[in-house]
């Protein structure tokens, strides 16, 4: 069995042990203060280092069965009986320590908020945490739970203590939510300097010395993922900051560009988000009135079939539009884009262009009425137009 050192202190991340059995580019010892993958915490990395050697510690599991903690290794493994030195990284640690602490102390403001926002599954394997809650929790939920959470951090020392008690006194704590595991129950407790718990709960991850060292916690989004679950996406610590400060300073360059403060940016925004949809609406209105001043000025020949050809692909569907009964309307825009619309009972549009195209190649298809496509050859598709038209007179 392996003595886990990260147990009695999070924040020690040298410590010296032996090496206890071998395997497959693994080494497992006697102690150790990489934490191993579990309960939604990524494991530690590092280096090992003896007399004459030194690896890189890649990731580190526990078996369960054994209570071992191996140690996988990017190099050639130290013998058994090997006096090691181990340093555990620790830019690595302190992030998965700010996200489990920053997880914790998130879900214990979600269930001041309300009771029935309690925790279904979390993980922290990523800068983008997630921390999936039953009970529903609307938008107004998570940014009372995220202003309680900074409000408290700012104004409290909230201390860690991880004590490890019995079975039979776990009654004395009030667990944000019961444990499954039985015999001695390690805890993560935050404790507030009038002695009174902030939170409490089974769990054997590492976490930060001081609540605020988790700071700032935010969440960024939630996601719906199944029937009374909302998953919860937050980040936490050194990572949050990063995340905010990038934030701020691409919306400080954005609204640079348009001569606006910071603050003013969302409102700067919405303006011109009104102007490009008044935009769209007035370019659309041209392009009815260009679409039927090409029309009437597209006479129709002896088929009965007025031909357009176009410089703007957006002007393909305008055009096709308001056939008076009798007519056959083919139009051809740039690309290849090509269309046919038809109020003539005995001309299926649809069926028109696809005879079309099995002659200039390319794909489409429609109604009755009205039929789009894509022709790979522009320059026979008037023709080929005409060809299927007299053949379908004639038959």
């Amino acid at each position: 069995m392996t003595r886990p050192l990260y147990h009695q202190d999070s924040a020690a991340l040298s410590f010296r042990a032996s090496v206890q059995a071998v395997g497959d580019s693994e080494v497992a010892l006697d102690a150790t203060a990489f934490y191993p993958a579990g309960g939604g915490q990524s494991a530690d990395h590092g280096l090992l280092r003896w007399n004459g050697g030194e690896v890189g510690v890649v990731n580190t599991r526990k078996d369960r069965a054994t209570g071992l903690i191996w140690h996988k290794l990017d190099g050639t493994p130290p013998a058994p009986g090997t006096q090691i030195a181990g340093e555990v990284d620790a830019a690595r640690r302190w992030r998965h320590m700010a996200r489990h602490s920053g997880e914790h102390l998130l879900a214990q403001c979600f269930v001041r908020i309300d009771p029935a926002f309690a925790v279904d599954a979390v993980n922290m394997t990523h800068p983008e945490c997630t921390l999936d809650l039953r009970g529903d929790p609307t938008e107004a939920d998570v940014r009372a739970a995220e202003t309680l959470l900074r409000e408290t951090l700012a104004r409290q020392r909230l201390t860690l203590h991880t004590p490890t008690v019995s079975e039979e006194e776990l009654g004395q704590y009030p667990l944000r939510r019961e444990t499954k595991v039985r015999g001695r129950v390690r805890l993560v407790i935050f404790k507030g300097e009038d002695g009174g718990f902030f939170d409490v709960s089974a769990c054997g991850g590492t976490h930060v010395p001081q609540a605020s060292l988790a700071a700032p916690v935010v969440a960024l989004r939630t996601e719906r993922i199944r029937g009374g679950v909302t998953r919860v996406v937050f980040m936490a610590g050194q990572e949050a900051s990063e995340y905010l400060g990038g934030v701020y300073r691409d919306s400080r360059a954005l609204a640079q560009t348009f001569s606006v403060p910071v603050e003013r940016l969302t409102e700067r925004v919405e303006a011109l988000r009104t102007d490009l949809t008044d935009s769209k609406a007035q370019a659309a209105q041209l392009r009815e009135k260009l679409a039927r001043v090409l029309v009437e000025a597209a006479l129709p020949d002896a088929q009965g079939l007025r031909w357009l050809e176009l410089e703007d692909p957006a002007l393909l569907v305008p055009v096709l539009g308001d056939v008076p009964a009798g007519e056959v309307r083919v139009a051809l825009a740039p690309g290849g884009r090509c269309g046919v619309a038809s109020a003539r009972a005995e001309v299926h549009a649809g069926e028109l262009l696809r005879a079309a195209l099995a002659v200039t190649g390319g794909k489409g298809g429609g109604r009755p009425e009205l039929a789009q496509g894509s022709t790979l050859e522009p320059g026979g598709f008037l023709a080929a137009v005409r060809g299927a038209l007299a053949s379908a007179h004639s038959s």
